[in-house]
């Protein structure tokens, strides 16, 4: 971090760490005129009646300088992503202990993944499995690796780093705030370059995904469930650094759920979801099948089902059809 610090102009650390100026405020540094400098250099441009004037001792408040921004990029979450190209399941068992028919299934950044079996078969223990990053201490004895390695404690401990970013089926908001300070306070609080903008995009986005629009001064409370998940799916896709993101049962959010997925897959993450519905199910470039609570079977879809999948697209349209017109109060012809 040193190192990369005396060749960084200050300007450049102000705009990539806006909380660094609260560092030059409680230690009295007027850097006015010296934005130019690294900080290092900035320091060595004391003089030595300065120096002594000030009580400065100039190499601890480099080491304090290098330390504050990795405590407030580490509190905020804003480490930097090192990348997750792949996420691998290792085999485990089923609820009678049977091994998995796999050994290890990786799965690519930007690969959606459909997850597929009956109500109580186990997949949402698979989701389980994957947010906690289960190194064989789970009832099934996976294993998850990240990148082709027994993931770090980070990923599986840290409250700000997080891996996954699960979407659930019911989301309540209790903040009573307008979709646009909520947004914008998010934007914020990940030190977001243009904050106005990125606002903007998450709300057009989630308008997009919505069954039914809303507008900036919404107050969020008052958002329907289909609106809540339309905008934690904006949010997620543009906001969240977590590279992996879990859904379960999108099919009943009330939301155009292709354009969803495909907004999170442009994102780059890497998108797992558990449905009942053959649409989705097909959308994803493979699906795992969950039965007795262990994978069964890994499909990989096929052009016939690729085929299909546009004849449920088709029909999928009539039916929102009809949801638009009975929406609109509108008679069904």
């Amino acid at each position: 971090m040193k190192d990369k610090l005396e060749n960084k102009k200050l300007k450049y650390i102000i705009e990539q760490y806006p909380f660094i100026n609260s560092f030059f405020e409680e230690n009295s540094l007027n850097i006015e005129g010296k934005e130019e400098y690294s900080f290092e250099e900035y320091l060595n441009s004391f003089s030595g009646e300065e120096i002594e004037d000030m009580a400065l001792d100039l190499n601890k408040l480099l080491i304090d300088f290098c330390e504050y921004i990795n405590q407030m990029k580490d509190f905020l979450g804003l480490q930097e992503n090192e990348g997750v190209e792949c996420l691998s399941i290792i085999a485990g068992k089923n609820k009678d202990g049977v091994l998995e028919k796999f050994e290890r299934l990786d799965i690519k950044k930007s690969e959606m993944i459909a997850i597929v079996g009956a109500t109580g078969s186990g997949k949402s223990r698979l989701l389980a499995d994957i947010e906690w990053v289960a190194q064989n201490d789970t009832p099934t004895g996976r294993s998850i690796l990240i990148n082709g390695e027994v993931a770090k404690d980070k990923w599986r401990f840290s409250s700000n780093k997080k891996l996954v970013a699960q979407l659930s089926q019911n989301m309540n908001f209790v903040i009573d705030l307008s979709v646009k300070d909520f947004i914008e306070m998010h934007a914020k609080s990940r030190m977001v370059e243009n904050v106005k903008e990125t606002t903007e995009r998450i709300i057009e986005e989630a308008n997009r995904l919505a069954g039914e629009k809303f507008n900036v001064d919404t107050q969020i409370t008052s958002l329907s469930g289909g609106q809540s998940r339309a905008l934690m799916i904006a949010d997620t896709a543009i906001l969240s650094s977590s590279p992996i993101v879990l859904i379960d049962e999108i099919e009943n959010a009330g939301i155009d759920r292709k354009k969803a997925l495909e907004l999170l897959v442009s994102s780059e993450k890497i998108v797992l979801i558990a449905t009942h519905d053959p649409t989705l199910a097909l959308i994803a470039d493979k699906r795992i099948v969950i039965k007795n609570g262990g994978i069964a079977e890994i499909i990989e879809t096929s052009v016939e089902e690729k085929e299909k999948l546009k004849e449920l697209e088709e029909m999928d349209k009539i039916i929102q059809e009809m949801r638009r017109a009975l929406r609109a109060g509108e008679k069904i012809t």
